[in-house]
């Protein structure tokens, strides 16, 4: 056994089927549980790639006047990107790094739940060689199958369309609209790319796995909320419409009509200007002084 399913697979699988026994022997909610369990554990690094992402997309106006400044000097360029960033006191590697160092948890608990599930004498063999020797754990072999109706050995549909449905709100409150129209469109295809190409894979794999990607991203959701709102899932105001103003040419001369006081402003043969509370369409037939 190598140091990865040492140090990292043996303990997981294990502490997922002693889960499941206290857990009502239901596999379903032992990875749920699990999953809800890791995301907290981790919560500190994923705040701070939330919160290094949102401070990068606040910079987005900034950098797209430096492309136009310096678009042609790329050393320039990345000077000038490189002060931006210290002034606002933020370093770039911060979205990524956190993500880095979660991916080996996310991929240990992947292999977990694939492992776990094993139903075929050649797969509970291969699941033997990580287990411990505590009869807790052999007690619960085979780990039941059942969750809702739901087998979670094999793929479902429903929970297919619900890891693409929470995938796509997670990634939609975190991705406001782009400023630049060339990212916009790109950021639209990754916005539905991503989704749809997890949504497929869950057509083929076990739904045990399925419902581990779902758990994950409610989970996310909940904290991208905590960091900035509905983000772009909420819609984007119009611009309200300019009122139009109207201009009324008072001469003095002239009897006053009506509608005289419905002009937002009245220019009178001094210049005075006036700004009744009514407003009047201006017409010229009507309101000029005929020489």
């Amino acid at each position: 056994m190598n140091v990865w399913d040492l140090i990292v697979m043996q303990p997981m699988i294990n502490v997922l089927i002693i889960m499941t026994h206290y857990l009502a022997n239901n596999f379903g909610l032992a990875i749920i549980a699990l999953t809800i369990i890791i995301n907290v554990a981790l919560m500190p690094l994923s705040l701070k790639q939330m919160h290094s992402t949102l401070a990068m997309q606040e910079l987005q106006p900034k950098l797209l006047e430096l492309q136009k400044k310096y678009g042609k000097d790329r050393q320039a360029m990345a000077q000038e990107q490189m002060r931006l960033y210290k002034e606002a006191g933020m370093n770039p590697a911060g979205c990524m790094l956190p993500m880095l160092i979660q991916m080996p948890i996310w991929v240990a608990l992947y292999q977990s739940i694939m492992l776990a599930l094993a139903v075929s004498p050649e797969g509970l063999l291969n699941l033997a060689r990580y287990l411990y020797s505590w009869p807790v754990v052999y007690a619960m072999l085979p780990l039941g199958r059942d969750f809702l109706g739901l087998d979670l050995a094999m793929p479902n549909l429903t929970l297919a369309l619900l890891v693409g449905a929470t995938m796509w709100m997670q990634q939609k409150m975190s991705t406001p609209p782009p400023l630049d129209p060339k990212a916009a469109a790109q950021s639209q295809m990754m916005m539905w790319m991503m989704p749809l190409m997890f949504g497929f894979l869950a057509l083929s794999f076990p739904s045990g796995l399925s419902l581990y990607w779902v758990a994950s991203s409610v989970v996310r959701i909940a904290m991208q909320y905590k960091v900035s709102g509905w983000g772009g899932l909420k819609p984007t105001p119009k611009p309200a419409a300019a009122s139009k103003k109207y201009l009324k040419l008072n001469t003095g001369n002239e009897k006053p009509a009506a509608e005289d006081g419905k002009a937002d402003i009245t220019v009178d043969a001094s210049g005075k200007t006036e700004k009744p509370g009514k407003l009047m369409k201006y017409l010229p037939w009507r309101d000029r002084q005929k020489k």
